[in-house]
């Protein structure tokens, strides 16, 4: 990180998880979005995956789920209305999920300029495995070539994010096959381990993650309590 970049880092939380629900952890984000808007708590950012769901963001997308309920039950996947933006995507295991909580203040109060360095991370985090990931103008997210390797969906609530990215690590791509990902038809879906033909251990790529975006965003990142962030009153210190 350049001289320029360590005077102007400041300090957030980090909560890691294995797999959550995706209504629990709207639930979470939430509070924690609440609290950061009132200065309770610092910026916080939340890195987890998944249990088997499709999510339909603002722009609708229900009618892009090509399979019926019968066979969703039997793959355990449910479905989720969010306040996110854009369409229909899946999340599940082997998926990495990050969730900043993020008070955007002064210079960085840009929603673009907060997109663009949310699909950064995701670059710059499949680079560090040989995997050269780029944007496409009409679509959201990180792609290699034709194929979505890593999706966005970002939510703003008095300059606070919600939601965030989601990175295809290893996951199960059938699943995609049951929807129309994001509403798009022209492109399709990949993930890290169908690229580089072999398992990739997602702890590693959790660790790129988490330094790409403490760079990124400038932030120093250090482990949270979960419950003292939710139930006590931490003043953000300046």
């Amino acid at each position: 990180m350049k001289d320029q970049d360590k005077k102007n880092t400041h300090s957030g939380a980090w909560l890691e998880f294995s797999r959550r629900d995706y209504a629990e952890m709207t639930e979470l984000q939430e509070a924690l979005c609440s609290k950061r808007q009132q200065g309770l708590i610092p910026d916080v950012v939340i890195l987890l995956e998944h249990s088997p769901c499709f999510t339909v963001g603002r722009s609708g997308g229900h009618h892009n789920i090509l399979v019926n309920n019968k066979i969703l039950e039997k793959q355990g996947i449910t479905i989720h209305d969010t306040m996110r933006g854009g369409n229909i995507t899946y999340h599940g295991p082997g998926q990495l999920v990050c969730y900043p909580i993020l008070s955007l203040k002064g210079e960085n109060r840009d929603l673009h300029a907060h997109a663009r360095k949310m699909e950064e991370v995701m670059i710059r985090t499949i680079g560090e495995f040989g995997i050269v990931g780029d944007r496409k103008p009409k679509y959201p997210g990180v792609w290699v070539g034709d194929q979505k390797i890593g999706a966005m969906g970002i939510a703003v609530r008095k300059w606070t994010t919600m939601h965030g990215i989601a990175l295809n690590v290893c996951p199960d791509l059938e699943h995609f096959s049951y929807i129309v990902p994001c509403g798009i038809t022209a492109h399709g879906v990949t993930s890290m381990a169908q690229i580089l033909g072999h398992p990739i251990d997602i702890d590693s790529v959790r660790n790129k993650m988490r330094k790409n975006f403490s760079d990124i965003f400038q932030i120093s990142l250090s482990p949270a309590n979960l419950e003292h962030l939710i139930k006590e009153n931490c003043r953000e210190q300046a």
